[in-house]
């Protein structure tokens, strides 16, 4: 069974992704919830994983206890890769671990539009697969969760809604919870979507799948069965308007969605997805896989140091739009040519994302809304900042205003 109520409006708010939690009864817990307020990464890590991250790579992709490459042995038909997340969904609910998912499906009218679900029926986590493109106030539905009894809840979101939904989980009196997290992409309205789709093709609505794919290529699908891939280098980026990706999703620090149980992605996959498995909650939902699954190690190759410079760079020269390519026609083929082959890949292309993450967060705040670095920017975050003369000036940590960072030495 699938359960997609009416969900109230939301609440007006300024930095505001509408995880949901505007548009509950206690919309005011907006206030403690919100990642975009104040986060406590090192709090919460601490809470749900039992220590917060140590050197290395989890100061780029948060705790975990084993990184994968993996791929479902039998590909789920309608997936955006191979199914791995809805079969986990699908998993915990035939063993009876849980009552329910909390997740995303489409819209009856729109199938790029995404729908908060619960679905009660194992079955049903089918039509859950597949990418969705916009807000989607997922958490809204965890007080009809609480108004039918359950008490054992698996809910599968972005880093945003992981975020809010690790604050409020003492209180929402659930026996178990399991978390499945997917890394974001920054997020638009679905109308925006839109617009991007009618700009790759001259028939939108012919177009079934998209996926920004980490061999540098968008890979789309249509409805008559066919393919096409556009490198990254000729998508029309300037084509498109300097706010279409809002101010909350360019200063995310939460890329890998560090607070979920396992991290379901693809940025360090190399044509298969990428699992980080961060404690054993997440241990245990892989395991339940273990004879559909396969699993082997991360690769990584390349050097990612140019690339996020050039990222940089172009960022500031975009005066807080879209970052712009200055690059010749002509020159374009060759670069894309190039990148799959000479730039990194595997694990150094998600390093390199999350550093160009981090690096955009420092820069869009401190041109759009400097007075909220203090609190919105971790210390983790500045540590991935640094190597590109990124690092904190005066008020820009609560440090530097004579404050007490928060979880720090």
């Amino acid at each position: 069974m699938i359960q997609t109520p009416d969900i109230g409006p939301a609440a007006p708010r300024g930095l505001c992704t509408d995880c949901g939690v505007s548009r509950m009864k206690n919309d005011k817990a907006c206030g403690q919830a919100c990642q975009f307020i104040a986060p406590d990464y090192p709090g919460l890590e601490a809470q749900v994983h039992g220590r917060v991250r140590q050197d290395g790579d989890e100061q780029f992709f948060g705790p975990f206890q084993a990184m994968y490459r993996a791929r479902m042995k039998t590909p789920k038909s309608g997936a955006q890769w191979t199914g791995i997340t809805t079969s986990l969904g699908a998993k915990l609910l035939e063993k009876g671990q849980v009552q329910a998912v909390l997740t995303m499906v489409p819209d009856e009218k729109d199938r790029w539009r995404p729908r908060p679900a619960l679905i009660t029926d194992p079955e049903d986590m089918a039509k859950a697969r597949g990418m969705r493109m916009g807000y989607a106030p997922l958490l809204a539905l965890l007080e009809n969760a609480q108004d039918q009894g359950f008490t054992r809840l698996a809910v599968v979101g972005i880093p945003c809604q992981i975020y809010a939904l690790r604050v409020l989980e003492k209180d929402l009196g659930l026996d178990r919870l399991y978390v499945i997290g997917t890394p974001c992409s920054d997020n638009t309205t679905t109308e925006n979507f839109h617009h991007f789709l009618s700009l790759l093709d001259e028939d939108p609505d012919t177009i079934t799948y998209l996926e920004f794919r980490a061999d540098y290529k968008v890979e789309l699908r249509f409805a008559d069965g066919s393919q096409r891939l556009i490198p990254f280098l000729s998508l029309p980026i300037s084509d498109l308007p300097s706010d279409f990706f809002p101010l909350t999703c360019r200063t995310c620090v939460d890329y890998t969605n560090a607070l979920a149980d396992i991290t379901v992605g693809y940025m360090g996959g190399q044509g298969e997805q990428w699992l980080l498995v961060r404690n054993a909650r997440g241990a245990e939902m892989l395991e339940s896989l273990s004879q559909e699954i396969s699993l082997s190690t991360p690769g990584t190759a390349g050097k990612r140091s140019s690339a996020v410079k050039g990222f940089v760079a172009n960022t500031k020269r975009a005066a807080g739009g879209l970052p712009l390519r200055r690059m010749p026609d002509w020159l374009r083929p060759l670069v894309s040519w190039l990148q799959p082959r000479l730039g990194p890949r595997g694990l150094e292309f998600a390093r390199a994302r999350v550093e160009m993450k981090a690096a955009e967060t420092v820069l869009h705040l401190r041109r759009e809304a400097p007075a909220k670095m203090k609190n919105m920017i971790p210390d983790h975050v500045w540590k991935i900042a640094a190597p590109y003369d990124l690092t904190p000036e005066e008020n820009e940590t609560h440090a530097s205003s004579g404050e007490k960072c928060p979880g720090g030495d």
